[in-house]
């Protein structure tokens, strides 16, 4: 008898341990999207989706919203909802790509080799989470076969902050360098995104658009390879248009990019709803990402995607024609990545509601535990606690 009540007694506290734990970590649950595993991050301001598959942001969405509206791209649902199939594979709302972005050259693919690398395909494990006073914090890690390489990636959410802090460190696990692919593969949707009413602002100027063969031009409203001063790009009919906002009859797929400003500490790129006034926006450091890609899929209004990819490069394209490349615009195609070394970058996002008088924005900045955004036009200001440093790099 006094065994059994000493193994009762054993399993009862392991199940009140159980429930302490339970009771601690209110702020991750399990959950599923689109039939992956997946887990949900939160604080009280606001919910973060991440996929167990890949590991991709796939939904963000503000705690008071009666909507629940997910800013990010959700391509299985619009083509549910406009009754078509789905054309884009894998793809999710916020993804990575590494290490590749874009086709795999010929002989990867015969290799095995996945377009926009490996990351976004392999299942990612949950390597740590827990809360230290009101930051939660919760730890993911995959391991790239093909690239012999190790992705980790740590996000942490405050309590009483709309803003998400992300840090990521990538490891070479061979012994030669390699040039690297990386590029937060980040695409808002419709029903955020919305004709003429969803304006996209960026930390740069100098831009390009993308060159296409014969036969591209058919579904494109922009010329083809060249430089423009962003946000006004050059038309395939020898006009100009402002690219801040999707055009009021969507019917075309362009890509442009972007040289981000090198003499900024932090670059940003923002989405402003100015119907709904909710304004999305990333902010990350120009050196750890020099480009952001500005890709359009503009053909009906209800599966509208516009992507806005911070990344390494200036295109989607194989890792020789980069290297070829070496430099766009003055800036850098591609990174480095030594042999047997680790590179460190961090991000944060931030989803909140904007005043009527924010048309734009002109500036984010970060100090003092503050993110504010700023319409210099209207003098319209957006303040945001952010407590946490921001990601560290290396």
């Amino acid at each position: 008898m006094l065994n059994i009540r000493l193994a009762g007694a054993v399993v009862w506290l392991g199940l009140a341990a159980a429930a302490g734990a339970q009771a601690a970590q209110t702020f991750l649950r399990d959950t599923s999207f689109e039939q992956r595993p997946a887990i949900v991050l939160t604080n009280d301001k606001l919910e973060l989706t991440v996929t167990l598959t890949g590991g991709a942001f796939a939904r963000l969405t503000r705690r008071d919203d009666s909507e629940q509206l997910n800013p990010l791209w959700e391509p299985a649902r619009a083509a549910r909802e406009a009754g078509e199939k789905p054309r884009f594979g894998a793809s999710l709302g916020h993804f990575l790509c590494v290490d590749g972005f874009g086709s795999p050259s010929a002989e990867e693919r015969a290799a095995g080799f996945p377009g926009h690398g490996e990351a976004h395909l392999l299942p990612w494990e949950i390597q740590s989470s827990g809360k230290e006073g009101s930051i939660a914090t919760v730890r993911l890690g995959v391991r790239l076969p093909l690239a012999q390489e190790a992705f980790t990636r740590t996000i942490r959410m405050a309590d009483g902050e709309q803003v998400v802090y992300v840090e990521s460190e990538l490891e070479s696990l061979t012994a030669f360098d390699r040039p690297l692919a990386w590029a937060e593969h980040v695409t808002i949707g419709a029903p955020f995104l919305e004709p003429s009413l969803t304006v996209v602002d960026i930390s740069g100027r100098r831009a390009m658009t993308r060159p296409y063969g014969p036969g591209g031009e058919r579904v494109r409203r922009l010329a083809s390879g060249k430089e423009f001063t962003w946000p006004m790009a050059p038309t395939k009919d020898g006009g100009e248009v402002d690219l801040r906002a999707a055009p009021a009859v969507p019917n075309s797929m362009d890509h442009v990019t972007v040289a981000l400003e090198p003499s900024r500490e932090f670059a940003f790129v923002t989405a402003l709803n100015t119907r709904r006034r909710l304004l999305l926006g990333y902010l990350f450091r120009a050196s750890d990402f020099p480009w952001l890609q500005d890709w359009e899929s503009y053909l009906r209004p209800a599966t509208m995607a516009r992507g806005l990819e911070f990344s390494t490069q200036p295109f989607d394209l194989p890792r020789r024609e980069v290297v070829r490349m070496g430099t766009l615009l003055d800036t850098p195609a591609f990174r480095w990545l030594p042999a047997k070394s680790r590179i460190k970058t961090g991000f944060i996002i931030f989803y909140t509601t904007a005043p009527e008088s924010l048309r734009k924005v002109d500036e984010v900045t970060l100090s003092g535990g503050k993110l504010v955004v700023e319409d210099r036009s209207s003098g319209a200001r957006v303040e945001l606690a952010a407590s946490v440093p921001f990601p560290a790099s290396r």
